[in-house]
């Protein structure tokens, strides 16, 4: 199987068209999607960052698309995916009229 060399860059400008893509053809699915980040943590690994368990399976449906694709593109077989929940992403405070005094 062949391992040849992929950037970060590689995998974030794939991942850019992808959403393009995406957002063009189900605008459900993007807006489930569009927040998950893509990191190459090594040569064989690609983290990716979700916000939360819903968003990863609607994720889980179209990865195989995206990564075989990136995988033919970069010609790199060997790529493993790790999934982390990103709690940053999903703190956001509801403002109540109570919580404003």
């Amino acid at each position: 199987m062949p391992n040849n060399h992929f950037t970060e860059t590689d995998l974030q400008t794939e991942w850019e068209e992808f959403l393009i893509e995406i957002q063009k053809k189900d605008i459900v699915l993007y807006n489930a999607i569009h927040g998950f980040k893509l990191h190459k943590l090594d040569e064989d690994t690609i983290r990716i960052h979700y916000p939360s368990e819903t968003a990863k399976a609607e994720f889980e449906k179209i990865s195989v698309d995206f990564f075989n694709a990136f995988k033919h593109k970069v010609n790199h077989q060997k790529i493993q995916l790790e999934y982390k929940m990103d709690a940053v992403s999903l703190k956001k405070e509801i403002v109540t009229k109570r919580s404003i005094f």
